[in-house]
């Protein structure tokens, strides 16, 4: 029986130097065999090499056709509100409307650390940065410049909210929508997230960074995938590590 959900994919890290491992080859894979959604993460200075997700969307975007591109997630708070705003207009022009901008707060002082900034401020950082690039996609302008958007962007891209805690609320009042880290979350407490985020009127949810690698017992992760499509969770995105499952593999397990 098929499972109701959507089925998106993490690009990962370049491991070699071989075809079959660029951003590009994965991206073209993976659509390839069904996936309707290409997402990139953020981790910068932890000791393991991450594309910026900037560059690997915009990739992702060039050489596929009709699936949606998303971040899960961006810090926005990492950049000034001029350079996010630029930086989130760029790829809009490049991706067009399959663009869905995932932004959270994060919680790795070591992403703060290396962009030089305060991690402390993070909390409060985020909803300005998003109300700037709202209002830069309005006006054109920002405190520290003008930067009048494109003719053919006429709003915002679509705008998830990653976060956890008394943030599922703020993401369903605030946002498109929510993306729920399911890396270091029990099904359940994910599930018991999910009744929230509905109860307060949340529209679509998203469960992501669910990481294969080559312990992971396809028959118990898709026993995790019906109960995500039961707890009311859109779409799954999951990260296949270099000695996971195949896409294929993957891809089949919904049906």
């Amino acid at each position: 029986m098929a499972i109701d959900i959507r089925l998106g994919a993490l690009l990962g890290p370049v491991v070699d130097g071989a075809a079959r491992n660029t951003l590009a080859e994965q991206a073209r894979r993976y659509v390839g065999e069904g996936f309707t959604s290409l997402w990139a993460a953020q981790a910068i200075g932890r000791g393991i090499m991450v594309a910026d997700p900037f560059l690997a969307l915009a990739v992702a975007a060039t050489v596929t056709d009709g699936v949606e591109i998303g971040s899960a997630i961006i810090q926005a708070p990492l950049y000034a509100p001029l350079d996010f705003a630029h930086r989130v207009l760029t790829l809009h022009q490049i991706c067009g409307d399959r663009l869905s901008l995932g932004v959270g707060a994060g919680s790795n002082a070591k992403d703060y650390g290396a962009f030089g900034r305060d991690p402390d401020n993070r909390f409060r950082a985020l909803p300005e940065a998003v109300a700037s690039l709202r209002d830069v996609y309005r006006t054109g302008s920002t405190p520290n410049g003008v930067l009048s958007p494109w003719p053919a962007l006429s709003k915002p891209p679509r705008i998830f909210h990653g976060t956890w805690g008394k943030g599922v609320e703020t993401a369903a009042r605030d946002y498109d929508g929510w993306i729920a880290s399911g890396h270091y979350k029990t099904v359940d407490e994910v599930s018991e997230a999910a009744a929230r985020y509905r109860a307060a009127g949340g529209g679509r949810a998203i469960v992501s960074t669910l990481i294969l690698d080559g312990n992971t017992d396809l028959g118990e992760f898709r026993s995790r995938l019906v109960r995500y499509a039961d707890a009311g969770f859109d779409d799954a995105v999951v990260m296949i590590a270099p000695d996971g499952p195949s896409a294929a593999e993957v891809r089949a397990l919904i049906g």
